[in-house]
This record gives structure tokens, C-alpha cells and sequence, in this order.
């Protein structure tokens, strides 16, 4: 028996991350719509798609190798994005989650710089190191998204390097390409000083919203 991902609901201050459910459609449809000009390199629904979306998170789900959530903002209430657990890996105990990647995240646009995206890496990484032991955590991007490379970087996560011909493009008109990825990872030993730094750096946004 291999470890398969379920990941329990992981509350702060500004961000709780519920399981994804088809309940969340027509807010992530919302969401998702706001403001779609930081979306060039990422896999985010047009609001027509947004139950095709959740259906195919859940379909991940069932394989028990993706634990997809939905962001729902404390400041609205409302769903404001998606973030993922994915690829768990087990490499001499197979009941034992040795590593595991956070990925397919998006925001909506109000909610990009408001401390979510920083919160919720940190409720996230916490969970990874914390409950399950995992030695590393790993994220992704597209080599060409700088924005979100920075964004990566700003939550501690450093640089190992790029991964040609690595996943599938999903930038608009590249449908059946391949993306070369850049790499970044969290280790066990670095996460007691970033979790300080991801600590510090969410009490500055919860500051602003008293």
C-alpha cells in the first residue's frame, strides 16, 4: 500500500484551505475571471470551465496522488483560488511520505499581494513537514513565469534549476507542448528558518487588514 494524499482543511487568519468540492464552482468561476493578465503559464479555468475544472481535480483526487483545495478568503468568505498537493513520493516505506509537491495554484486577482498565497504556503509546508514528516516539498513553475518564480522565492523556496521538456504547456496556444519547468524545493532542515521568515512576513499582511 503507497501513500495517498488527503489533505484535511488548514485554516489561518486571512486564508482557510478547504478540500475542493464542486461547491466551490461558481466562486472559483467568479474568481477566476477577475483578472486574467498573470494567467499566461498556469492552468486556470475560464468561468464556463470552472466545473470541468473541479472535475478534474477530484479525478486526480480519486488516484489518491493529487489533494486539491480551494482558497477561500476570511476577509470575504468567498473562494478566491485553488492549490494542490501532488506527486507524493515514497522512496524505502511506502506508508511513509518522504516528499510531495504544492502546485497548481492560482489567485484571483484581489487576492494577489493580500498575504493569501503567503499564508496558505505557509498552513501548507507546515502541514508537509510537521504532520506528515515529509524531508522535502518541492514547486514547480514554468521557466518562462517569472512572476511566479518570484512569487516561489518569496515564500523561501529556493532555486534548483530548470527541467527541460518536463510537463505539458498551459500557455493559450500550446496545446500538446511541452514546458521546460524550474524547480524549487524546501528541505526538512531549511524549513525551521523559513517557517520564522513565512511567520513574520503573514503577521505584516494580517496587520493591515486590523
Amino acid at each position: 500500500m503507497s501513500f495517498e494524499l488527503e489533505g484535511p482543511v488548514l485554516e489561518g487568519r486571512l486564508v482557510r484551505l478547504e478540500p475542493l468540492e464542486h461547491r466551490h464552482a461558481a466562486e472559483l468561476a467568479v474568481a477566476a475571471e477577475e483578472h486574467r493578465g498573470t494567467y499566461a503559464y498556469t492552468w486556470v479555468p475560464r468561468a464556463h470551465e470552472a466545473g470541468d475544472y473541479v472535475d478534474a481535480q477530484l479525478a486526480r483526487a480519486a488516484t489518491g496522488r493529487v489533494a486539491p483545495y480551494a482558497q477561500v478568503s476570511l476577509v470575504s468568505g468567498r473562494a478566491v483560488g485553488a492549490t494542490a498537493y501532488l506527486d507524493p513520493r515514497s522512496w524505502w516505506n511506502e506508508d511513509r511520505l518522504d516528499a510531495v509537491e504544492v502546485g497548481f495554484t492560482w489567485l484571483a486577482g484581489s487576492a494577489q499581494g493580500t498575504g493569501v498565497n503567503a499564508e496558505a504556503k505557509y498552513l501548507l509546508f507546515r502541514h508537509a513537514f510537521e504532520q506528515w514528516g515529509v524531508s522535502r516539498v518541492d514547486l514547480k513553475t514554468d521557466a518562462r513565469n517569472s512572476r511566479s518564480r518570484a512569487a516561489i522565492e518569496s515564500v523561501g523556496a529556493r532555486f534548483e534549476g530548470v527541467l527541460r521538456n518536463w510537463s505539458r504547456s498551459w500557455a493559450p496556444g500550446e496545446e500538446g507542448r511541452l514546458r521546460d519547468s524550474a524547480v524549487f524545493s524546501i528541505t526538512d532542515r531549511e524549513w525551521p528558518e523559513c517557517r520564522v521568515r513565512l511567520e513574520e512576513r503573514v503577521a505584516r499582511f494580517r496587520a493591515r487588514t486590523t
